[in-house]
């Protein structure tokens, strides 16, 4: 079975298997917090509950983070946890899917390849420069070139092959993005 936990400050849900939801559900502690009642969508995308107590003494105020990811590792798949594979993620990149065969231990190289890009053009490893597409990635931590390109999806689809090749099902994958009707048509009367 799986269960969808209603997120506190967004219209979206967690996605948790039955045994997981269990676990968490029956913990005293998690009980006594309303853990499952009061996740919410961190900046970084994951599940999280926050909550800041007031310390004894009024020495001031504590807060207490926990991930929900993070613990459902912790709790169920710390067999996965060996040598760099120390981070969590999710496979499929959805951080809200959290169900034990979305979530694996990796390292932060992978990590880091799997990390929404910045690029400009839209898609990782892929740059403009002046009317083409630079296609690029990186390998031991140094930029290697791929090859100029017409469009930023036909860099997009290079770097994918690339990454395929090298890092198999860690390395980054695009998605490439349907092009508009408008797009089209001016693709079309060039």
């Amino acid at each position: 079975m799986l269960y969808r936990i209603k997120l506190k400050n967004a219209d979206d849900f967690v996605l948790l298997d039955d045994q997981v939801f269990e676990n968490l559900s029956n913990d005293p502690y998690l009980k006594e917090i309303q853990f499952l009642d009061n996740l919410r969508r961190h900046s970084s995308g994951c599940a999280v509950f926050q909550k800041t107590w007031k310390r004894a003494n009024n020495a001031g105020y504590k807060t207490e983070t926990i991930y929900l990811h993070k613990i459902i590792a912790e709790r169920f798949l710390k067999d996965q946890k060996m040598g760099t594979n120390n981070l969590v993620g999710a496979k499929n990149g959805n951080k809200l899917d959290c169900r034990l065969e979305n979530l694996a231990y990796r390292s932060r190289s992978v990590a880091s390849r799997k990390r929404k890009t910045s690029s400009v053009a839209g898609y990782t490893g892929v740059y403009r420069e002046n009317n083409r597409y630079r296609a690029v990635i990186s390998i031991n931590r140094k930029s290697v070139h791929i090859g100029m390109f017409g469009t930023p999806e036909e860099a997009a689809i290079a770097y994918n092959k690339k990454s395929r090749e090298l890092y198999g099902e860690n390395g980054k994958i695009n998605i490439i993005k349907p092009k508009s009707k408008k797009e089209l048509e001016a693709n079309n009367k060039q």
